[in-house]
């Protein structure tokens, strides 16, 4: 089949048959299918969408294109999470635990950050020693001795995604549903999964800022991974702050060590990681409901198993065997800190939480192009939650920086991302919306 030939019925709005699909997955794999041809492909979809069919096969054909692994060979479920990114969304480094902790197995293949979203494989970096990409021998050997292992994609899973996003990225087409769906779901499926619970962020610091956007996503995503095979749910659940108190990459690591020891859990993080945990053992046949499902992870959280199981997994991946115990130790951290002040008395009523993300890129916490290397030792902590009675001069967050101009100018888009009222705003719900295959 001529990839022109596709890349036409496409554009004219016509069905593509899996046959062609597959063809044309096939061509971007082995590199028959030019750049150009990618892009114009991609552009088609674009502007005249797929069907739910369409959507599966592309999906199906991009899993094909590399390694599909297999898990058969636990004693347990193989599920995950996946979430569309946020600000403070340090969610996988205490569900994986947790959920391992209830007796399921969590091969999470994590991405790096994108935009002003955190990556949770940058976070795991902060880590000395922690091999974020380890060979396949090591990887399943994680799995099996820690119940969890959180390490990035390697090039033999789903490589035509990878080419295929590397040319949407600059021609304009990342923001299409169908793709979006395609390129998630393909490593998720190459992964070996028995069930996958998806984290759909909406408002002011996700991709998807409207409940419309999140809820057709959401919903695409939901359709196409169990019309290709794999038991999926989604949660849909709110970014219009950040999520955990902290935004950065070692600082979300102590974070999230705080929260599975302790010492300190942010309310709303708390809500929305448990609920996922709860939905990925429904999922995984670890509970009998949703109900069981938050009893099961809340134990695990609190008897300290998930903490154990955390500690352990860094350290077969090649990290301090005491770092659970003294993450301070090991983290790296900023030269500088600054304070950012309330200007005024009042309550927190908004957050702009994009600008938060941004400003952790700027500290040099994320990435303006590819090949910028991470400093995972910048970031913010002590970020006040919408709804926070303040005084003036009180602190609204703590930047940590490199330079005193580069913290300085974060602390000024920090200021400027609070908005602070007389009043205090109603809470906002955490979970927005579940959504479940149609039956």
């Amino acid at each position: 089949m001529l990839p022109q030939e596709i890349i036409r019925r496409k554009r004219d709005g016509k069905a593509l048959a899996p046959a062609e699909i597959a063809a044309f997955v096939q061509g971007i794999t082995s590199g028959a299918v030019s750049e150009g041809q990618i892009a114009a492909f991609g552009m088609a979809v674009f502007f005249n969408g797929m069907s739910r069919d369409e959507a599966v096969a592309l999906t199906s054909a991009m899993r094909d294109s590399g390694d599909v692994l297999d898990w058969s060979d636990l004693p347990g479920p193989a599920t995950d999470k996946h979430s569309t990114g946020g600000v403070g969304d340090n969610v996988s480094l205490m569900l994986a635990p947790i959920v391992a902790a209830c007796g399921a197995y969590v091969p999470m293949i994590s991405g790096r950050g994108l935009g002003h979203t955190g990556g949770t494989l940058d976070k795991m970096d902060s880590i000395p020693g922690y091999a974020s990409q380890p060979d396949l021998a090591l990887f399943r050997r994680t799995v099996r001795e820690a119940g969890c292992a959180i390490i990035g994609q390697t090039s033999d899973l789903a490589p035509a995604d990878k080419r295929f996003y590397g040319v949407r990225d600059v021609t304009a087409t990342v923001e299409s549903v169908p793709l979006i769906t395609a390129s998630i779901l393909s490593k998720k499926l190459a992964a070996g999964l028995g069930s996958l619970v998806l984290d759909v962020k909406i408002g002011n610091g996700a991709f998807m800022e409207s409940a419309r956007d999140a809820s057709a996503l959401a919903t695409s995503l939901v359709e196409v991974a169990n019309g290709a095979g794999l038991k999926t749910t989604a949660l849909i659940t709110g970014m219009n702050e950040p999520l955990a108190s902290a935004a950065g990459n070692a600082v979300e690591v102590q974070n999230a060590v705080d929260f599975l020891t302790g010492r300190f859990r942010d309310p709303r993080l708390e809500e929305v990681t448990l609920a996922l945990a709860a939905e990925m053992l429904l999922s995984a046949g670890r509970a009998s409901s949703q109900r069981e499902g938050l009893q099961r992870a809340r134990t695990a959280l609190e008897d300290g198993t998930a903490a154990d199981i955390f500690g352990r997994m860094v350290s077969v991946l090649g990290g301090p065997a005491d770092f659970v115990a003294n993450p301070a130790k090991y983290l790296p951290k900023a030269d500088v800190e600054l304070v950012v002040k309330a200007p005024r008395s009042g309550f927190v009523s908004a957050i702009a939480t994009r600008d938060i993300g941004l400003a952790v890129v700027a500290l040099g916490g994320g990435r303006t192009r590819p090949e910028d290397k991470v400093d995972h030792a910048v970031g913010i902590t002590g970020l006040l939650p919408v709804g926070t009675e303040v005084r003036a001069g009180d602190a609204l967050a703590h930047v940590h920086g490199r330079s005193p101009f580069a913290a300085e100018t974060a602390a000024a888009s920090v200021l400027a991302a609070y908005t602070l009222d007389d009043s205090k705003p109603a809470a906002a719900k955490v979970i927005a919306r579940r959504i479940a295959p149609r039956s």
